[in-house]
């Protein structure tokens, strides 16, 4: 069942925090809100919950409107980022509560608390308290609470937040398997761009109540529609330059003294631009005359990576990362050349 939401306002004390906010999310569809504390993005998720009310526009269910619902009668399962379990009960109660909330009958209860708790594999945890249980763990518990009761929509919210980071690859692999295997159109909030990128069908990025982009997590990151979305998501540089030569969908622009060749939107102008490369894009050499001269003014060994802090003559500076067998070759100090990949840097309008 997909999700669809039409101009869609909410306030908190008279001031807009969401306003005119339109999203298709398609059915069966694992689709992530992607954004910094404060964006919005969990305020959208409860409006689609129904815990939030909406000041304008409407919220459908497939073809159902939903706008008035109240939230739990809109047939939703829900994850919280605190797991939200009952300390008081075991695995399995905690996981039969939605099913005996709604009278099911013992004996179906029984059959499906045991298949939920055996597909996120805690099948011998039944009499477990959540105080007895790993964070990963209760994640997990959580989870199958939420599908038990076959919802119609799975909303998540940081549901990976409060794990420490193995356990969140572990989890993280668990829900996409889970969400494949059932097909149900899930809404999952996170900030980690690494998260959205890994687990996405679509990924939409918000900025202050708004949409900043939509689209697949491939097509986020290697097309950014604003540099706000190129440095949130993959911490792409941002670089101020001069657009001096325009073609179909290429140009030309000014750093530093030298010419960069880049792609860019047809809808950009000769001007003042922003490039956005991003740090694995970007080529080093020993300093030898040709390409951009630069300086290494910063060094950090990531075990698989190198990330190198550059300065560049005009007393601006930005990131690459290199990887393979020659990612630790430059030390401090030393002087370089650089390229941009001109099939993978973009040139935006500032």
């Amino acid at each position: 069942m997909g999700i669809r939401i039409e101009n869609l306002a909410v306030a908190y004390v008279g001031m807009r925090v969401i306003d005119g906010l339109s999203l298709h999310i398609e059915p069966g569809s694992f689709f992530t809100l992607l954004g910094p504390s404060g964006c919005g993005k969990t305020t959208l998720l409860r409006v689609i919950a129904g815990f939030i009310p909406a000041e304008a526009g409407r919220v459908f269910f497939g073809d159902a409107d939903v706008t008035q619902l109240p939230a739990h009668l809109r047939d939703i399962g829900m994850v919280f980022q605190d797991y939200a379990l009952f300390p008081d009960k075991t695995v399995f109660d905690n996981v039969a509560y939605g099913l005996r909330a709604r009278k099911r009958p013992e004996d179906e209860i029984k059959k499906r608390v045991d298949a939920a708790l055996e597909r996120v594999g805690l099948e011998k945890f039944h009499a477990r308290h959540p105080a007895a249980l790993s964070g990963g763990q209760r994640q997990r518990v959580a989870l199958a609470r939420a599908l038990v009761i076959k919802p119609k929509v799975l909303l998540m919210d940081e549901p990976l937040s409060n794990l420490d980071a193995k356990m969140r690859v572990q989890v993280r692999e668990t829900i996409i398997a889970m969400q494949r295997e059932v097909g149900i159109t899930t809404v999952f909030v996170t900030h980690d761009q690494e998260e959205a990128l890994a687990m996405s069908d679509r990924i939409g990025v918000m900025r202050s109540g708004k949409l900043e982009q939509v689209g697949t997590p491939a097509d986020i990151y290697r097309n950014p529609a604003t540099g706000y979305v190129a440095d949130f998501v993959g911490g792409a540089n941002l670089i101020d330059v001069e657009v001096d030569a325009i073609a179909t969908g290429r140009v030309t622009a000014r750093l530093a003294g030298n010419a960069v060749a880049a792609r860019a939107p047809a809808s950009i102008d000769k001007g003042r631009a922003v490039l956005i490369a991003r740090p694995e894009d970007i080529a080093l050499a020993p300093a030898n005359g040709t390409g951009i001269a630069a300086r290494i003014v910063g060094r950090q060994f990531l075990g698989a990576n190198t990330s190198y802090r550059l300065a560049l003559p005009d007393g601006r500076s930005l990131g690459v990362d290199l990887h393979g067998d020659r990612h630790d070759a430059y030390a401090l100090d030393a002087a370089v050349s650089l390229r941009f990949d001109p099939a993978k840097t973009l040139v935006l309008a500032s």
